[in-house]
């Protein structure tokens, strides 16, 4: 982390710590266990799994990106407030872990995407492990795994609730899981050649049977140079893709121009790092928002 972001969460803390000492006018909920989730789909995976018997809230709001998040004063309060915080992990949201350092709390850290058992990890050209595991759905019945096992352990008497709720979950998520592969499946193979806006898919287009020619920003804020676009433009022309998937919260005037140029369809509306409105306010509502979405552009 830089020196620059350092500073801004301790000048955050300090002010959070303030808001600490003041009456907020709403009291916290009499629950076994307050969970801090650092996004939207991580808050409601644990919500699944914790039913009535926890509270949740998620750092980053709906529609935020946490790979550049700068926490606000109250975040600091509810992290010093916490029994359990949830992360991802693999550089998305390591932000939260000097927060968690800086404002003194002692809530045990959860890191859904690090270490998975059985996860083949993918890695860009540098070598980093791709964070975006829960986007295949095999990997976030993994995550919801883990969730069980530490809500259970925060919250013993609550054990048999957190393990029956998360075992009908992942029924859920088996059916959606299937439901993803099934859909894909029936377009033909040589339809399934798209380009992306960002590396937020892989673990998605490889779970379902997608292929990825090209990726137009490397990372959110790093614009490519003139030569990178004139390369992806040819590549996409030459691989036949249909369309290029890009995220709600990430609008971008050049991936419209890319599309422009190479008479593709873009798919502008997807969820990944965050939900969204109905029906992206849920994690099963957001993959099957996806899948349909990818489907048609397809066809």
């Amino acid at each position: 982390m830089s020196l620059m972001r350092r500073g801004f969460i301790s000048v955050v803390v300090a002010l959070g710590a303030l808001a600490a000492c003041t009456p907020s006018g709403s009291p916290t909920p009499d629950t076994a266990v307050q969970v801090v989730a650092t996004t939207t789909v991580f808050a409601n995976l644990v919500t699944q799994v914790g039913g009535q018997r926890i509270s949740v809230r998620s750092l980053v709001p709906a529609g935020g990106e946490p790979h550049t998040f700068d926490p606000r004063p109250s975040d600091v309060t509810a992290v010093a407030d916490a029994d359990l915080l949830v992360m991802n992990g693999l550089d998305l949201d390591d932000w939260v872990v000097d927060l968690v350092s800086e404002a003194g709390s002692d809530a045990r850290i959860l890191r859904l995407g690090e270490d998975l058992p059985e996860a083949e990890y993918i890695t860009d050209e540098e070598g980093s492990l791709n964070p975006h595991l829960w986007l295949d759905v095999t990997y976030a019945r993994a995550y919801v795994d883990r969730i069980a096992d530490a809500l259970a352990e925060a919250d013993p008497d609550g054990a048999d609730g957190y393990r029956q709720r998360a075992a009908g979950y992942d029924a859920e998520l088996a059916d959606l899981d299937a439901y993803a592969r099934d859909t894909l499946a029936a377009i033909p193979v040589e339809r399934r050649r798209v380009a992306s806006s960002h590396e937020a898919f892989p673990y998605f287009v490889r779970a379902y049977g997608l292929e990825v020619v090209g990726v137009v920003i490397a990372a959110p804020g790093q614009d490519p140079s003139a030569g990178a676009v004139t390369a992806l433009i040819d590549t996409i022309r030459a691989s036949g893709a249909l369309a290029i998937l890009s995220e709600i919260q990430f609008p971008s005037d050049l991936v419209e121009q890319i599309a422009a140029e190479t008479g593709v369809a873009v798919v502008a509306d997807l969820y990944s790092d965050s939900l969204g409105d109905a029906p992206g306010d849920s994690y099963l509502g957001m993959i099957r928002w996806d899948v349909d979405r990818i489907a048609e552009a397809l066809r």
